[in-house]
């Protein structure tokens, strides 16, 4: 298979992963968004949130462009569920619509060899040491942590 073949079979994976997100989030109503995953951790409308923030924090990883929303790290990233004011629901849904459109045109703008090149975090010294730090990799990465987030949905009760 291919590098290009094999980025076009993965940024499927991706969009549907984000479409069921999206089905998932953007059903709920603003009470059904208010549920913990368990008792005492984290509520719907975070998660959503969190994955944004951390989905905006990709385009600088990756070289696409600048932060849509760093506003959202306080709320979703650099604190806990309930500690800071947190956006409202149709916020979110904007912001998380807003990234993963952005995005989505970034990923498909690459060749299969820019996927291969090293992300913004890592030094070309340590790349060189281990090409595996590239942007494929994060991608890779970030639909896993989309995927267990998604698992965590599954505890709320109906």
């Amino acid at each position: 298979m291919s590098e290009q073949a094999l980025v076009n079979s993965t940024l499927t994976s991706w969009k549907s992963i984000i479409e069921r997100a999206d089905k998932l989030f953007s059903n709920l109503t603003e009470e059904q968004l208010q549920k913990e995953v368990a008792p005492g951790k984290n509520r719907l409308i975070y998660l959503w949130g969190h994955l944004t923030a951390v989905h905006d924090r990709m385009l600088p990883l990756l070289g696409l462009g600048e932060r849509v929303h760093p506003e959202l790290d306080a709320p979703f990233l650099s604190n806990p569920d309930r500690a800071t004011q947190m956006p409202s629901v149709a916020e979110v849904k904007k912001d998380w619509e807003e990234v993963n459109s952005k995005l989505l045109a970034g990923f498909e703008s690459l060749s299969g060899t820019q996927w291969l090149q090293k992300h913004a975090s890592v030094s070309e010294e340590d790349f060189a040491k281990d090409p595996s730090r590239n942007r494929f990799a994060i991608l890779l990465s970030r639909m896993n942590h989309i995927s267990f987030h998604l698992g965590q949905t599954a505890l709320i009760s109906k």
